[in-house]
């Protein structure tokens, strides 16, 4: 860590300058925006969620090409191909893995006795308990303002976070509804050694996402996001033609299998990647509304640790 770091044992555990961890959101967390994150003294995260096999072969070489900073994989466990993605990371030497969205009991062990470090994304207290019995390093708490998908248990950054810093002896990082200093030092007086950021990032001069997304993002107030797939797999976007209909067709009483035929496949990939503003899934947290400009990821990570600074020397 460098002399002008943020000691934490977030910042210490995967030897980077500022606890500050970019989301691994699908379409958005390519290789230009992981390695830049990373370059700024952050952890970047490639996201393996929207990535065949050989897309995350090559994605990792390119890792390797771009910086030499520590970076990880974030694999989502119920990924049709998250078992290809766990032996691609040991293959190619990865040094830390981010799960999410399945049991963490399942691969931690295989990814920890390769030397890999391992954290894992959760949504309530008794999942945190549960990573941490399986040995992850340290969980991502992730509160309900978080865009993409989320826990059923609605719980908000807020509330959540705490408790879960009470409930574990592990090093605890904040997501969902962060953004600048503010937010993360609020983070870091409930408890959390890190903050992990998405739309922020999403929403950067590096971010694979199409500039029809990060245009749409920054016209964004704070109301424009909803939640979809509620009782299914709650997912945050913005409100569009898409989002609406959804949401309308769920209210209605529409039953499982003819919403997720509703929903269809490749949503994220149509709005996020292909910038189709009206029938894609334009998966973003509800901090959308606070965003108004596409700066360089290295420009918001100096922003975000001098605000955080300058806020904590002058609280009361």
């Amino acid at each position: 860590m460098g002399k002008n770091g943020i000691k934490t044992r977030v910042s210490e555990l995967f030897s980077i300058d500022y606890p500050i961890i970019q989301g691994g959101m699908i379409w958005v967390a390519c290789p230009r925006l992981a390695s830049a994150v990373s370059n700024a003294g952050g952890l970047g995260l490639l996201g393996s969620g929207s990535m065949r096999p050989d897309d995350l072969d090559r994605a990792i070489d390119e890792m390797h090409s771009l910086t030499d900073k520590p970076w990880g994989v974030n694999i989502p466990l119920s990924f049709k191909y998250s078992r290809e993605h766990i032996e691609t990371v040991i293959r190619k030497g990865v040094k830390i893995v981010f799960t999410s969205a399945g049991d963490p009991t399942i691969t931690t062990e295989r990814l920890k006795k390769e030397g890999i470090k391992v954290a894992h994304v959760v949504s309530n207290v008794r999942q945190a308990k549960k990573a941490e019995s399986a040995g992850v390093d340290c969980v991502v708490a992730e509160g309900y303002e978080a865009g993409g998908h989320n826990g059923k248990d609605e719980l908000t950054t807020m509330v959540l976070v705490p408790q879960v810093v009470s409930a574990v002896k592990i090093p605890v990082v904040a997501a969902g509804g962060i953004a600048d200093g503010r937010g993360m030092l609020a983070a870091f007086s409930l408890g959390a050694e890190g903050v992990q950021i998405g739309t922020r990032f999403a929403v950067s001069k590096e971010s694979c996402a199409h500039e029809n997304y990060k245009r749409k993002v920054i016209e964004s107030s704070d109301t424009d996001t909803v939640i979809i797939m509620r009782k299914i797999l709650p997912t945050r976007a913005l409100k569009n033609q898409f989002s609406l209909k959804i949401k309308k067709a769920e209210e209605e009483g529409m039953k499982e299998e003819e919403l997720l035929s509703l929903h269809g496949e490749l949503r994220a990939m149509k709005g996020i990647r292909d910038g189709d503003l009206e029938e894609g899934e334009l998966e973003v947290g509800q901090i959308s509304g606070m965003i108004k400009d596409i700066p360089s990821v290295e420009e918001i990570i100096k922003k975000i640790v001098e605000d955080y600074r300058k806020i904590k020397e002058n609280l009361p």
